[in-house]
């Protein structure tokens, strides 16, 4: 991919728009009245719910200052990354519609857990001495955690575009990995490349990492804490990092850090960014094409890809040993990179970023082979070769290939999912069953709050990540068309993962409030989605009060809608939204023509722009 490419990227979608679409939208009113359908009724109970929920929660784990009521320590298993997980998917729940208070909960939490991992100091781990986070940022930790601890952070900006002190924020977060900031000298601009695993506020670890670096201090583990990784002895959590050891590479982990430059650009922190987030990453697109299409897991100092490229910790053949059973896990974490190529998409519109998910699994799949009688495809990588062997096709991240290219044959290969199996017309009651399963998870997690017999000097940061009541996965899937990639997983061919931006079809605003999310009393479903339409109903359940909708093409207004079909007649749009009025107890199912990936990416709200 070259750099010309994409500046023409955005003059050929311009130029490609029809004339008929540039045309002044009419006025979109429904007026058809609607009986209250199930799902949106369970919409609203499910938005309602969750509010409640975070709110009680909030009372219970967080003190006065904001900060956890927990015992804060530094390390990988329940460091600071951890703590911000508090109060994961607030931030989505109120872009969707959830109530301005979790809004306001979720801004002073992560105020809150700055100041207090600020303060927070290790003794014996060298880095956080003098605090664990450093200008706001954790000091020095890999991207898987580092992400994670992010989750709120780059998802928080679509209630808050115009709030400066995010901006100002998001701009020196990406600086500390763009090589502008000489303090945090993580990035090197000539071989495009992050010279650590273990980064941030104060830099790279340029040598090998110890499992105290990994661990943290001694405490009191599976004596006075409950341990939700199992290990029982402080022994046990050191030996746990044991061959934790190579980080002074460059890994694919760290292209999370993308984000960060995704940030920066949408909320209006200028080019600079989104030219840093995808030179980086076009780094890594020719490393995977000199490396038989395989992203290589370990880039040494001097900016090539390692003999051993599947290397690293983390990487294609790390499988270290668990303390309690003595056996190996399996911990390529490799495919949790794919958010980054995402990324690539939203900043450009070229679905050629994710060609190079495609191509790896293409090559994963060829090396499959008969197993006893069987067909099996590797996940891991060695000196010996693959393996890892699993039954059946490779399939990792293979709905999220089919989400971005929406070709035929990425779905045929991806599997099957009842979210999918609905959008294709065989599912009818999935919407009801999904809804109906997030508020019984809201419930399941007040019940776990109310029994939890833990105190704060007795629980560590990740417990509350349990017990968090923010249930989202089927109004992103159900409101938005978009994809929940999160911890836990939404799919099973998903990994796990923290710090993802929401990539969707469509995003609300209430257009009399002028806030994000649909307005009070409404509610919306996505019925289909294609690679140019998209078919969406909206229903009014107020009796008394007209609501006004402005809907967009994707989380960042990224999508372009073309045309919108209301009762038949259609209705020129040409640009990234449109507004409807739902007239008392109304609703309308509406026929979206759109061009995906039309416009570069913004956060700004449609009445700003």
């Amino acid at each position: 991919m070259k750099l010309s490419r994409r500046h023409l990227l955005a003059g050929a979608a311009a130029a490609a728009v029809p004339a008929t679409a540039r045309a002044a939208p009419a006025e979109l009113v429904a007026r058809t009245p609607m009986a209250a359908p199930d799902w949106a009724l369970l919409q609203r109970r499910l938005l309602q719910a969750n509010g409640a929920a975070c709110e009680a929660f909030y009372a219970k784990y967080v003190d006065r200052r904001d900060w956890l009521r927990a015992f804060a320590r530094w390390g990988a298993n329940d460091g600071p990354d951890d703590a911000a997980e508090a109060t994961n998917d607030w931030a989505i729940l109120h872009a969707l519609g959830g109530p301005d208070r979790i809004l306001d909960l979720t801004r002073r939490f992560w105020e809150g857990h700055l100041k207090q991992y600020t303060a927070a100091r290790t003794v014996e781990v060298p880095i956080a001495r003098s605090g664990m986070y450093s200008r706001e940022f954790p000091v020095q930790m890999d991207w898987q955690h580092n992400s994670e601890g992010l989750t709120t952070f780059n998802v928080i900006g679509m209630s808050t575009p115009r709030d400066r002190k995010l901006l100002e924020r998001t701009r020196r977060y990406a600086d500390f990995y763009t090589g502008r900031d000489p303090t945090a000298q993580n990035y090197d601009p000539q071989r495009r490349m992050i010279r650590s695993m273990l980064n941030g506020s104060r830099g790279p670890m340029l040598r090998n990492a110890t499992p105290l670096d990994w661990a943290g201090d001694p405490f009191e583990a599976g004596a006075r804490f409950h341990m939700e990784h199992g290990e029982n002895t402080y022994q046990q959590t050191l030996d746990h990092y044991a061959e934790y050891g190579d980080v002074v590479c460059d890994s694919p982990l760290n292209l999370q850090a993308t984000t960060l430059g995704l940030n920066a650009y949408a909320l209006g922190g200028g080019e600079r960014y989104r030219r840093w987030a995808l030179d980086y990453l076009d780094a890594w697109v020719e490393r995977a094409r000199v490396n038989n299409d395989i992203l290589p897991s370990k880039i040494g100092l001097d900016g090539r890809i390692a003999s051993d490229w599947w290397g690293g910790v983390y990487g294609w053949g790390f499988s270290p040993v668990v303390p309690q059973t003595g056996a190996r896990e399996h911990r390529n974490r490799v495919p949790r990179s794919i958010t980054a190529f995402l990324n690539g998409t939203l900043l450009t519109g070229d679905p050629a970023y994710i060609e190079v998910w495609r191509r790896q699994t293409s090559r994963i799949n060829d090396a499959g082979k008969q197993v006893d009688g069987k067909h099996q495809t590797p996940t891991m990588y060695g000196p010996q070769g693959w393996h890892g062997w699993k039954p059946g096709a490779y399939r990792t991240n293979g709905f999220e290939i089919w989400y971005i290219t929406q070709r035929a044959d990425d779905r045929a290969a991806a599997g099957n999912h009842p979210w999918l199996d609905f959008l294709e017309g065989r599912n009818p009651g999935y919407p009801a069953k999904a809804l109906q399963a997030d508020l019984d998870r809201v419930a399941g997690r007040v019940t776990a709050r109310e029994k939890d017999p833990t105190t704060p000097d007795t629980r560590l940061a990740d417990w509350p990540i349990g017990i968090n009541p923010a249930s989202v996965t089927s109004l992103v899937q159900l409101m938005t068309g978009g994809l929940h990639i999160a911890r836990p997983s939404w799919s099973p061919t998903s990994p796990p993962q923290g710090g993802v931006p929401l990539h969707c079809r469509l995003r609300y605003f209430d257009a009399d409030r002028r806030r994000a999310g649909v307005p009070e009393d409404v509610a919306a479903l996505v019925h289909a989605l294609g690679d140019a339409s998209a078919d969406v109903t909206l229903v009014n359940l107020s009796r008394t009060h007209a609501r006004t909708v402005t809907v967009q093409g994707g989380a960042y207004s990224e999508h372009r809608i073309d045309s919108v079909v209301l009762n038949g007649r259609e209705t020129p749009v040409g640009k990234r939204d449109f507004t409807i009025r739902l007239e008392p107890g109304c609703g309308a199912r509406l026929r979206l023509a759109m061009r995906r990936y039309a416009n570069r990416p913004t956060l700004a709200f449609p009445w700003d722009r």
